[in-house]
């Protein structure tokens, strides 16, 4: 009988402690992501970004979905798989990459956005670091603007964000891609890439953009060593101090290779698989992958466990 009672009282005390930090969460803003005309409840389930690269140099996909299409049949794929929201990039990113321009990007991603819009009802986000291209894709109908820079490059992307009432998602880099892979030394990994992305914030509150609208992403593989994105991956939820709902972006990349032994593509399956359940169970609220069945499975089953009261 004193064991039951001992049980039932951790068990009630637990069950309180949960609902304080679930209503400290809303009150500071973490409990809804306005994107336009969309709220999602982020502590209902673990939502699904799907990539859609019309590029044809982007590292896992480049090449493929160029036509529009194509791309649309893809996108149609991943909502059929149960992405929540499709991130379309017209300009690769990947290490070592450079830069194009803003008639070329908007060439590639415009008439894919038009077509979007129209046939399907989930969010769009453009994956931009320019402010035009961001204004252009905001203009036909995008949701979200997702910035690998947090606003460093062209920070007038927060006034586009502001003016057309969507969602920021606010990344860490330490430089551009061209050169981002030999800027990778860091005073204290966590702390700085948290200060960065505390500025990004404020410039973006400054502009006007809703506090309910921002995302972070720490930028797993962006000026990081193999070793400093496993550190962020197992530090994540540090990344909860700055109060805002965060995305995580480890699908297929290089660092999974390195772990595992392999730098095929397709060997990063399984790694990926690892890195998406530990980034839930670690605070990631939105998850931005490539393989959207078999990453919604594997969010479907942290989320059990997350969710799950005895």
């Amino acid at each position: 009988m004193v064991m039951t009672n001992y049980l039932g009282s951790n068990i009630n005390q637990d069950m309180a402690i949960r609902e304080i930090k679930e209503l400290e969460l809303k009150k500071n803003g973490f409990g809804i992501l306005r994107l336009r005309d969309v709220e999602l409840p982020l502590r209902s389930k673990t939502y699904i970004m799907g990539v859609l690269n019309v590029t044809p140099d982007s590292f896992y996909d480049g090449g493929k979905f160029v036509e529009v299409d194509r791309a649309l049949r893809h996108i149609d794929e991943m909502i059929s798989e149960g992405a929540d929201i499709i991130d379309i990039g017209g300009e690769s990113t990947r290490p070592g990459s450079r830069e194009i321009s803003e008639h070329e990007e908007l060439r590639r991603v415009i008439p894919v956005i038009k077509e979007a819009v129209k046939r399907f009802n989930v969010p769009l986000s453009i994956d931009t670091t320019k402010a035009r291209v961001a204004e252009e894709a905001l203009e036909v109908g995008v949701s979200m603007v997702n910035d690998i820079s947090g606003l460093k490059f062209e920070p007038m992307i927060a006034d586009m964000v502001s003016k057309h009432g969507a969602a920021l998602v606010l990344m860490h880099t330490t430089s551009r891609p061209v050169d981002m892979q030999r800027m990778t030394k860091y005073e204290s990994l966590i702390d700085d890439i948290v200060e960065s992305l505390r500025i990004s914030i404020v410039s973006a509150e400054s502009k006007g953009v809703h506090p309910n609208s921002i995302l972070i992403d720490p930028g797993f593989g962006f000026g990081k060593t193999t070793k400093q994105n496993l550190y962020i991956l197992k530090e994540l939820n540090r990344f909860n101090s700055l109060r805002k709902p965060i995305l995580i972006g480890t699908s297929r990349k290089s660092f999974i290779g390195e772990v595992i032994g392999s730098d095929k593509l397709v060997d990063r399956l399984e790694g990926t698989a690892a890195t998406i359940a530990i980034g839930i169970m670690n605070g990631a609220s939105i998850v931005r992958v490539h393989d959207v069945l078999s990453m919604k499975r594997v969010s479907t089953v942290v989320d059990a466990v997350l969710d799950t009261r005895l």
